[in-house]
């Protein structure tokens, strides 16, 4: 079985339904029999490359006050608290996604649990811990965290690759009917949109795997 997960590193709600996924698979006892692969989407290709606080972004985007922004932000955040992550939103910054993607991309291509770990680790730092996930510094720092090569990171970074493949994993999620993230395939034939409870993560994975039987 493989599953495709389109997600964006700084969508709350793609933490959560990375950990629902996990649990679904978990509970049916798969963790290890699927192949889970990241395709990039994001929430807003033309984001500046400088950042700026997230609450003055929400508050902006929404014309509401920053106070109704962090109300915003506490429902996500009570939400995540009941998936076991610590959420601590005020803390974080809006910026460009595009390399946080090709970052992950290439690991993929070596090592699609790697990227896992990867992934992982980019949405902690972001969401749990106020850390960056937008320039070659803070990126690189978490591809050593997960064990990659620091210096072969920062090289490719440097360069242009996989900047095509963030753009096509994007028209590929348009041509399934997804207009946001986190949305999930598994094997090109069932669909899961949203952070969905974990019982609609399980039914999807039991079609999935009846359908090959």
């Amino acid at each position: 079985m493989r599953i495709e997960v389109w997600a964006d590193v700084v969508c709350p709600w793609c933490y959560i339904g990375k950990r629902r996924l996990q649990a679904a698979l978990a509970e049916r006892g798969m963790t290890d029999e699927v192949e889970v692969l990241h395709r990039a989407f994001q929430l807003d290709p033309t984001a500046s490359t400088t950042t700026e606080p997230t609450i003055d972004h929400l508050a902006a985007k929404y014309g509401v006050s920053r106070d109704e922004a962090l109300a915003m932000m506490a429902n996500v955040t009570e939400v995540a608290a009941g998936e076991g992550l610590d959420y601590h939103l005020d803390r974080t910054r809006t910026g460009n996604t595009r390399d946080a993607h090709r970052l992950a991309l290439w690991v993929q291509e070596q090592d699609p649990q790697i990227t896992q770990r990867l992934l992982e680790a980019m949405y902690s730092a972001y969401f749990e811990q106020g850390r960056g996930v937008f320039s070659t510094d803070d990126l690189v720092a978490l591809a050593a965290e997960v064990g990659l090569d620091p210096d072969e990171a920062r090289s490719m970074l440097a360069g242009t690759a996989y900047l095509d493949q963030v753009v096509q994993d994007q028209v590929l999620a348009r041509t399934f009917g997804a207009s946001g993230v986190p949305f999930f395939v598994i094997d090109r034939a069932y669909g899961v949109s949203g952070a969905q409870p974990l019982e609609v993560f399980l039914d999807a994975i039991d079609q999935a795997r009846a359908a090959t039987e």
